[in-house]
């Protein structure tokens, strides 16, 4: 048996902290437009962008940075209080009322992030009052990752299992992998336990015989 094969499960945890959110072309407006927003301390915003592209980590790092109440589809609302409040996945709470009344604290001073994949002018409301409320929203959107995104999201990800693969895997995943943070994750994971139940090393070969053997591979994501 070699020394691959004795590979422990592991999964490293996720860091929501700002540092470790990888900056590139695809989301620096998207940045810069959330600390412009954070830096006045009050009012709405919303940040929106497809699935995986990294916004609830950006979000996730805000709410972290400023305690703020987290609210999420199938959590309730709260309107008590008066300090920040991140709500995720906007597009899907389905609490019309709530929102709207917070929406409106929002313009009375405090500071709410709601994320979303697509702009809040597509955010389905049966409330003329709130369906205003969108559309008047500031946006900050960011777009899928690009290339250099996603190989420093894998690099990241191999050294968190402390696995050094050659750096020709990185051009030859990124020209087949799904385009997404989320998918680098799973990728990563899977690479890694098969490496460890084949006795391989993480290379481009072992890459192909796994996107060739699991077509599901991103189901996941």
């Amino acid at each position: 048996m070699t020394a691959a094969q004795f590979r422990l499960p592991f999964e490293p945890a996720t860091s929501w902290t700002r540092d470790a959110f990888v900056l590139s072309d695809a989301n620096r407006s998207a940045v810069l437009s959330l600390d412009d927003w954070a830096s006045l301390g009050r009012g709405a915003l919303a940040l929106i962008g497809p699935a995986g592209s990294g916004k609830t980590h950006l979000a996730q790092s805000w709410a972290d940075a400023n305690g703020a109440q987290l609210v999420f589809p199938g959590r309730g609302l709260s309107l008590e209080g008066s300090g920040p409040v991140l709500v995720e996945d906007a597009d899907l709470l389905g609490q019309d009322e709530a929102v709207f009344h917070l929406l409106n604290q929002a313009q009375a001073g405090r500071a709410v992030l709601l994320t979303g994949r697509e702009r809040p002018l597509a955010w389905p409301t049966t409330l003329p009052d709130l369906r205003s409320r969108y559309n008047a929203l500031a946006v900050a959107e960011i777009d899928p990752p690009d290339d250099a995104q996603l190989r420093a999201v894998l690099e990241a990800l191999f050294k968190a299992r402390h696995i050094k693969p050659d750096d020709d895997l990185y051009p030859y995943l990124l020209s087949r992998m799904e385009r997404s943070v989320s998918a680098a994750r799973i990728l990563a994971a899977r690479m890694d336990e098969a490496a460890g139940s084949r006795g391989r090393a993480i290379n481009r070969a072992l890459a192909r015989e796994l996107l060739d053997e699991t077509s599901d591979l991103f189901e996941e994501v």
